[in-house]
């Protein structure tokens, strides 16, 4: 298996953009797949540098509903015709950053290949996503700017019920890709934990705890507490995105090498 940051907000690869977004290549025995296509289509110039043919993606899964995460998908749907496309049904409501739209472009749901999913859903043997995440431990602050128009156009607190979560399956290695974990990395660790009965053995996720705000103590604790929990997992992580770079680096300073950065262009070292 092969995993690669086509896009992310910090430089890696010579020749490589960088953006606030994310986009992660993935090669399997089965599949050429992507989850998420960062906020425009350098991802796309990206993998043209790195040497990699977008014309073979066969599944795209969108891991919510923001621009940030699906602004090269119409890109990808000309390069790839006929790659499936997997996102949960409310991503593609009407979101907000206070009041900055930052939801996706509507004419992905046009999209002659796209799959709305009701939560939960298995794709095949190699790849499978869930959803309903519910948990609240270490809720990330920096959500509270986020919000969803409801059915009568008023903004409401967003509870990210259209975030998934994408588990590879393969030789007996179980690797978890989610795109900003907004509703806390070990709550998503802890439904997962529910549907499998174990901990992957790779965890690839921003941590949404990038803020504009400096942190107080209280966050810095929550950040430590963080890092002390993941800890106790039998897991790589590798963390970037919206984690922000005075939490991640705080993460690193605590983790070691249980958790490395991302950065555009790189190719993960998996166990």
């Amino acid at each position: 298996m092969r995993i690669i940051t086509l896009i992310e907000n910090t430089p890696g690869a010579p020749g490589c953009a960088h953006e606030h977004g994310l986009s992660l290549y993935i090669e399997t025995a089965c599949h050429t797949l992507l989850l998420d296509t960062g906020a425009t289509g350098a991802f796309a110039d990206n993998a043209a540098a790195l040497g990699l043919d977008l014309g073979r993606v066969d599944t795209v899964v969108l891991s919510h509903g923001h621009y940030d995460h699906s602004g090269g998908l119409l890109r990808l749907a000309r390069l790839a015709p006929a790659a499936q496309i997997y996102m949960q049904r409310g991503a593609g409501r009407d979101f907000y950053h206070d009041d900055r739209y930052i939801g996706i472009d509507k004419a992905i749901l046009d999209l002659p290949n796209l799959h709305l999913l009701d939560g939960d859903c298995r794709l095949d043997e190699e790849l499978a996503v869930f959803a309903g995440v519910t948990g609240r431990r270490f809720w990330p602050r920096s959500n509270l700017a986020l919000r969803v128009a409801g059915p009568d156009g008023k903004r409401v607190q967003d509870d990210f019920s259209h975030e998934q979560c994408l588990v590879v399956e393969q030789e007996g290695k179980h690797i978890l890709l989610s795109g900003c974990a907004h509703n806390g990395i070990l709550n998503i660790l802890d439904r997962y934990r529910a549907l499998y009965g174990a901990d992957p053995d790779v965890a690839v996720s921003g941590f949404h705890m990038k803020q504009a705000d400096p942190y107080t103590d209280e966050e810095w604790q929550i950040i430590e507490d963080t890092a002390r929990e993941l800890q106790t997992y039998h897991t790589l992580f590798y963390t970037g995105h919206c984690t922000g770079k005075p939490a991640q680096e705080r993460l690193l300073a605590l983790m070691g090498d249980q958790l490395r950065p991302l950065h555009s262009g790189q190719e993960l070292c998996l166990p």
